[in-house]
């Protein structure tokens, strides 16, 4: 595998938004070649986790609760320079939605979905930058977790994603786009 400096970095992902501004997860960029050549096993064979010159784990803090919302009014009482007193209504509210929610709510699953928002940003700013992306679900997470060591950190994996620029004798590199008419996938209500 060839170095290659893309000119990404892990800005898109630490701006990216989520409920809350709560942000219930934690990037990994896998540079080391062995973990990466270890994790193309639990990949389902899929190449590009090794082969790729950036490979991003993206993973969720697992029972969001309480505490990581007070580390989040802390860290915004800094940034803003507000007492955190004056948060204490936001983290109430917070609190309140992660202990008796206005509907079922899987923490986990809610979590995960705010790491898509992260990963959507990730690839969105990559492909401005002319850099191609792979969104994988393929992969077996609790291997992951494992190879990683992240059950002993509290998070779990859930999405993975190979960034890298093309080789000229990729195949797909020239194939035309297949997706839907735009009318078989948008609806207008009025």
């Amino acid at each position: 595998m060839r170095e290659i400096i893309l000119p990404i970095d892990s800005t898109s992902l630490v701006l990216a938004p989520s409920s809350f501004g709560v942000q219930p997860w934690k990037f990994l960029v896998i540079r080391n070649p062995e973990i990466r050549h270890q994790l193309v096993e639990h990949s389902w064979g899929q190449k590009q986790v090794e082969e790729a010159s950036h490979l991003v784990v993206l993973t969720i803090k697992e029972d969001v609760n309480s505490q990581d919302v007070d580390a989040y009014l802390a860290r915004m009482s800094e940034v803003r320079n507000t007492p955190v007193e004056k948060l204490q209504g936001l983290g109430e509210m917070v609190k309140g939605f992660l202990k008796e929610p206005p509907y079922p709510l899987d923490k986990d699953a809610w979590s995960s979905r705010q790491v898509y928002i992260a990963l959507g940003f990730f690839m969105y700013t990559a492909a401005m930058l002319k850099v191609d992306t792979c969104p994988m679900e393929g992969f077996v997470p609790d291997k992951y977790d494992e190879v990683l060591g992240l059950k002993d950190k509290g998070y779990h994996a859930v999405v993975v994603c190979a960034a890298g620029y093309r080789l000229p004798s990729d195949k797909y590199a020239n194939m035309a786009k297949v997706r839907f008419e735009t009318e078989d996938v948008v609806e207008y209500i009025d």
